[in-house]
């Protein structure tokens, strides 16, 4: 009885076979079809790899959404090197609500040379190439944000070599946590001091022959450090050949989530825009000489998400090129062998004549008597 259910099983199994097999007896090959056969397969091969390559890419998506984070501290990174003596000049952050950040809650004074040895300096010529390149090809940014860890952090190399002469340059570098409203990080002539109505620096025993804020900013970004992300302003490098010169840089923050197969940060991104000019009081430019930083955040945060085409898409794109060529060059195939077969057949019947009649006597005839005489009776 199982034996009897079984086969009865597998016949109903055999009846919705939608793949008839057809004996090796009834079909038959040529050397077309073969030739055929041989370049389907061969585009076949050849898409399905470069799908494969696609099915590997990755695109970066960019979406948009209010930030509603605003009790949180901002990260300022900064490295930034200048022309003077680090006991001539000093750093700190105020921002709107009158809060101001000293220097020292995060950052590192370290006497230095101004001047780049050979492999800095190809370092830096490096990072203002990308920098170039950056401004011209944005898509490039997608590259940066999926290739994070992947190459060598993009700070300064350290000296090689060490030179003889005293330092004279101060490189100020660390981080300090600042609320998220707009503010001004500067760097100005004498240490900060704090004052019941602001701020000031204590600059009056300096004197004015020594000012040189000649800098080279190896490193600026806000929020978490990414290495291997490069930010619009490093490796930017401003020589004054006046004393009273001031530098400004506007810089506008956008929050920024960063979502890839390699990391998820939340980082900023930034823009900026600089200007420069002589401090002169008796031409009518007034103000500090210093490198001021004013930067603005913005209310909109970008979240930027790594994505990748999912398996099964993958999957039908393969099966529609492996169907799609087999059909075609099926079609194609029969409709040029119809069509061979029509001229062939065409040329045939254009060059047919009857057959010529041999008659009794040996003569020959190609003419078919119409009456004879036995056919009269």
């Amino acid at each position: 009885m199982r034996r009897l259910n079984r086969k009865k099983a597998l016949h109903l199994v055999q009846e919705l076979d939608a793949f008839p097999k057809v004996p090796e007896s009834y079909v038959e090959t040529t050397a077309s079809g073969g030739t055929v056969s041989l370049i389907a397969f061969t585009t076949m091969a050849v898409l399905a790899i470069l799908e494969f390559f696609v099915y590997q890419h990755t695109w970066m998506k960019y979406e948009y959404e209010v930030d509603k984070d605003f009790s949180s501290k901002l990260r300022l990174n900064i490295d930034v090197t200048v022309a003077m003596r680090c006991q001539y000049i000093g750093a700190d952050v105020l921002d709107l609500a009158e809060t101001m950040v000293a220097a020292s809650d995060g950052l590192t004074y370290e006497p230095v040379n101004f001047d780049l040895s050979p492999l800095q300096r190809i370092w830096q010529r490096t990072l203002l190439h990308i920098q170039s390149r950056l401004q011209e090809e944005h898509s490039l940014q997608d590259v940066l944000f999926k290739s994070v860890f992947k190459g060598a952090p993009t700070s300064l190399p350290p000296r090689e070599d060490n030179p003889s002469q005293p330092p004279n340059a101060c490189r100020i570098h660390g981080h300090l946590y600042v609320n998220k409203v707009a503010g001004n990080f500067h760097i100005t002539v004498g240490k900060a001091i704090p004052h019941p109505r602001g701020h000031a620096h204590l600059a009056a025993l300096i004197s004015h022959d020594t000012y040189n804020f000649s800098h080279r900013i190896d490193h600026l970004s806000f929020g978490e450090e990414i290495p291997g992300i490069i930010n619009p302003l490093d490796g930017t490098e401003k020589i004054s050949v006046e004393h009273n010169r001031m530098f400004q840089y506007f810089i506008t923050i956008v929050p920024t989530k960063l979502k890839t197969y390699k990391i998820s940060a939340d980082t900023h991104q930034f823009s900026v825009t600089e200007q420069e000019r002589v401090i002169n009081h008796a031409t009518g430019s007034h103000g500090v000489s210093g490198i001021f930083m004013k930067y603005d955040i913005n209310s909109l945060m970008v979240t930027v998400t790594e994505q990748h085409m999912p398996f099964w898409q993958f999957l039908i794109r393969l099966c529609g090129i492996i169907g799609g060529i087999f059909s075609t060059t099926g079609m194609v195939h029969g409709l040029v062998g119809f069509l061979v077969d029509i001229v062939c057949c065409r040329f045939k019947l254009g060059t047919y004549k009857p057959k010529d009649v041999s008659l009794l006597d040996g003569h020959v005839n190609n003419h078919t008597p119409l009456i004879t005489e036995n056919n009269k009776h």
